[in-house]
């Protein structure tokens, strides 16, 4: 055995054998595993679950070894990975060697391997090996005597297959498919696959305890798998076939731990590269982990299962986008890319006797690990997609958005419409702060780098595109990631948009997305109708608890705009998600929105902006921070934290911003803590900080300049009267009712 191609960590696991907080699904994973112990299935297990941040939640349970003497389990065991070969080194030995431009996909293996060819195999393809649709058998012969110490004999044993079913007409789980694959990396490569794997997969990777053969220095991390003629398999590969070929093969002999299969799932999480270390591109993940088509419906990617008899309910529990892989010996891996999570789950099910079943375990902890942490919302732009395009078939299209129109995979909506069948992308609109959601002021017209579409601004000479501007199109499509707040003006640009669309008798097309502060809560002074400006567009309060293609229905209806609306919607959203619970990656959707945190202060820091205080544009830490020259800040954070305001805490704070208002000047003030979302009435907090400082700097702070964002001037007076805040809302009372009963006409989610 070439045991130096093993690449251990012999001095153990730096992480306990139990991590992850208390939580119920914990605690029921914690249960579950127990029961499957007590019940036989399984003598054992390690339990893992990670997302794309680390490792959430890993666990050892049982016992490593029952014979000769027990040993109890712990979280860095080393198990018999069996198939789990298959993905976690032949496929990712195919996959980089394709990139390289060494393999093509669709080539015979016979191109690289000629003697391959013979006995009708001629034609059999790497994407037909890679997706079992190559009509071999499952596995080699074992009835004939071919065991030695060269993998050879059975390379030769290959060469003298043939076919059952001509190639691509059936699928048939097979080992022989990546018997031929593991001889093709060599092929190709000119390293043998144990050797290769080291090199260029776990090593790079940082897999320490990860490879094939193991040294019999490792062996008291292992876990024991069954007994074969007589002789307990420990430290030597249970699959025979893998067995005769020395440990080596593309199928199965692959030995690792827990720990090292979550580094393999973050870097499939991470878009093919871990801490800095790139093994597969984005697009190679992406490509592998697609349902191929193959005959009889069953649904596998290159390699990788994503539907198939084997994926005992993991498939079921993580829905169709999921992938992963089992082994025999009790071995599973399944990653959902869209939830950013992995689950992994190690027993040895054959020890001591050969009749344990781990099918159970995977079948219950999936699902348990899934309905604890529910796929992200498809938005818009992911049931567009999902749709064909339908609605946008054969037709030019103009698209409102900006960087956060994004679907689930983050790829812009941008270039998904325009790599779209049927659909011609010919113009894109930007709101305030531009494509990239980075400028402040007015911002020119352009073209978009990327596919060269040109760019209307909304947000410089114009507000509003002119009837030539939308000349000719199909469709107008909007996809905006609102906030959910009265004053943000990415709703009144799209409401500018529609109104132009329908004169120009160009349909509108809305494609929903998630309130990030919830659309469940509505509070806050209501402004009056006015003029329809960017920031007061509507009369609605504060937080006016309404997704963006909610305002899109109510303001077509309420003002009579005649835009022929589609509302593409969200089909898994709840009104009362914060953004966090929604799934999504968070994109800034504009420059002082760094994070949801900002968001859900920004309603109510936002109100006093307008007046002489920095809100801390230009730092870090926008809405976070509030200060001018002339404020004390011990003075100021003392009087608002006997405010006792709930759901925040402030702390004095001195900061130079770098942009806007004060830029580079030493400002004085608090920082403010979100501490419970839940709890906080951003109006009030709002409310508190117009108050205080109005109280303590009656001769600096200009309340008046507030009036446009607070909106009420009654609120208004009654702050420069020195109201106390908390008795404001009882005069916001009936008007927010009546908005109530209007916005429920229009609303879309439960």
């Amino acid at each position: 055995m070439r045991a130096w191609t093993f690449i251990f960590l012999l001095m153990g696991a730096v992480l306990p054998d139990v991590a992850g907080a208390a939580t119920p699904a914990f605690a029921a994973i914690d249960r579950t595993v127990e029961e499957e112990i007590r019940a036989g299935h399984v003598p054992g297990a390690v339990v893992l679950v990670g997302d794309r941040d680390g490792v959430r939640y890993r666990r050892a349970f049982g016992e490593r070894a029952v014979r000769p003497a027990r040993r109890p389990m712990t979280a860095d065991t080393i198990f018999d990975l069996a198939s789990l070969t298959k993905v976690l080194a032949t496929t990712t030995a195919i996959m980089q060697l394709i990139e390289a431009g060494r393999i093509t996909l669709d080539d015979p293996l016979a191109r690289y391997w000629p003697a391959f060819g013979q006995g009708g195999k001629a034609g059999i393809t790497v994407r037909q090996l890679l997706t079992h649709s190559s009509g071999l058998r499952p596995d080699l012969d074992l009835s004939r005597s071919w065991s030695g110490a060269a993998a050879a004999l059975a390379l030769a044993l290959v060469e003298q297959e043939r076919p059952r079913a001509a190639p691509g007409t059936r699928v048939v789980y097979s080992d022989i498919n990546f018997i031929a694959l593991g001889e093709l990396v060599r092929r190709v490569s000119g390293e043998p696959l144990d050797v290769y794997a080291a090199r260029h997969i776990f090593g790079p990777l940082g897999m320490r305890d990860t490879g094939f053969a193991p040294p019999p220095a490792a062996r008291s991390r292992i876990a024991p798998t069954d007994v074969q003629q007589g002789i307990l398999r420990w430290g030597e590969v249970q699959d025979p076939t893998a067995y005769r070929m020395q440990g080596v093969a593309g199928h199965a002999g692959l030995f690792g731990s827990a720990d090292d299969l979550a580094r393999f799932a973050q870097m499939l999480l991470g878009g093919g590269a871990l801490h800095g270390q790139r093994i597969l591109s984005a697009a190679s993940v992406l490509r592998m982990t697609l349902p191929q088509r193959l005959p009889g419906g069953e649904r596998r990617g290159l390699g990788w299962d994503i539907a198939s008899p084997y994926a005992g309910g993991q498939d079921l529990a993580f829905g169709p986008e999921s992938f992963g892989h089992t082994g025999y010996s009790g071995t599973s891996l399944w990653v959902d890319l869209k939830r950013g999570l992995y689950l992994i789950i190690l027993t040895s099910r054959l020890h001591p006797d050969d009749r344990g079943d781990a099918r159970p375990l995977r079948r219950r902890l999936s699902a348990l690990v899934a309905d604890a942490t529910p796929a992200p919302v498809l938005t818009g732009i992911d049931v567009l997609q999902a749709q064909g395009f339908a609605p946008l078939a054969g037709k030019r299209v103009g698209l409102l958005t900006n960087r956060a129109g994004r679907d689930a995979a983050g790829r812009r909506t941008i270039d998904v419409l325009a790599q779209a069948p049927g659909v011609r992308l010919a113009m894109i609109l930007t709101p305030e702060h531009g494509l990239d959601a980075d400028q402040e002021g007015p911002v020119g017209s352009g073209a978009d780098a990327a596919t060269g579409v040109p760019i209307l601004s909304l947000y410089g000479r114009h507000l509003h595109p002119s009837a030539a501007d939308l000349a000719g199109l199909g469709a107008l499509v909007v996809d905006l990631q609102d906030v959910g707040v009265r004053f943000y003006t990415y709703a009144a640009t799209m409401a500018y948009a529609m109104q132009a669309a329908a004169a120009a008798g160009v349909p509108v097309v809305v494609l929903d997305r998630p309130n990030p502060i919830t659309a469940a809560v509505v509070e806050g002074p209501l402004s009056p109708a006015r003029q329809r400006s960017l920031t007061d567009y509507f009369p609605m309060p504060l937080r006016h608890g309404m997704t963006l293609g909610e305002l899109a229905r109510m303001f077509n209806a309420e003002y009579g705009l005649g835009a022929r609306l589609t509302v593409v919607p969200m089909p898994t959203y709840r009104r009362d998600w914060w953004y966090d619970q929604t799934g999504l990656a968070w994109t800034a959707p504009s420059p002082n929105l760094p994070t949801p945190d900002a968001a859900i202060l920004y309603p109510g820091v936002a109100l006093v902006e307008a007046a002489n205080v920095s809100v801390g544009r230009g730092t870090a830490q926008p809405f976070a921070l509030l200060g001018a020259p002339w404020i004390d800040a011990q003075d100021l954070t003392r009087y608002l934290e006997a405010r006792a305001i709930p759901g925040v805490r402030f702390e004095a704070a001195d900061f130079s911003p770098v942009a806007d208002r004060y830029a580079h000047r030493p400002c004085h003030g608090v920082r403010i803590h979100l501490a419970d979302r839940a709890r906080l009435d951003a109006p009030r907090l709002g409310m508190e900080l117009a108050a205080a400082l109005h109280r303590l700097y009656p001769a600096d702070f200009r309340l008046d300049e507030t009036a446009g964002l607070i909106g009420s001037r009654t609120t208004l007076a009654a702050l420069a009267s020195g109201a106390d805040p908390r008795t404001l809302p009882a005069g916001w009372h009936a008007e927010l009712e009546t908005f109530k009963t209007l916005r429920a006409k229009y609303l879309l989610y439960p």
